[in-house]
């Protein structure tokens, strides 16, 4: 067993530490993600029908543009509130419409079956 320097202990597993035992990353959030998939939805609700709505599609849709918007990852309620700001800006607004719209044309374009 090692310690760290916040006196957490850190297990070693075959040689290497156990990094994400000791730290609480399931509570890092993306932000983003909440307002791209409102997005896919709105985006797909007045797309016309040649759109596919499989779980696989609208997810690709949904993952394409997250990777075209800045994210917005927050860890304390003190990160939320920065994150929230951010979203109601309506640059990143605009730029999250912009990226779900080309994602949309990309998987139309290439679904990800046959």
């Amino acid at each position: 067993m090692i310690k760290n320097s916040n006196l957490n202990i850190i297990k070693v597993i075959g040689g290497f530490m156990a990094f994400m035992d000791v730290y609480s990353f399931e509570f890092l959030k993306n932000e983003a993600e909440v307002l791209v998939i409102r997005e896919v939805e709105q985006q797909l609700k007045s797309e016309n029908e040649n759109m596919c709505r499989c779980n696989e599609c609208v997810v690709d849709v949904a993952a394409i543009a997250l990777n075209n918007v800045k994210p917005l990852y927050r860890f304390s309620l003190l990160g939320a509130l920065y994150a929230s700001q951010a979203l109601t800006e309506q640059g990143y607004a605009d730029s999250v419409k912009q990226a779900v719209a080309q994602a949309i044309v990309k998987v139309k374009a290439n679904p990800s079956h046959d």
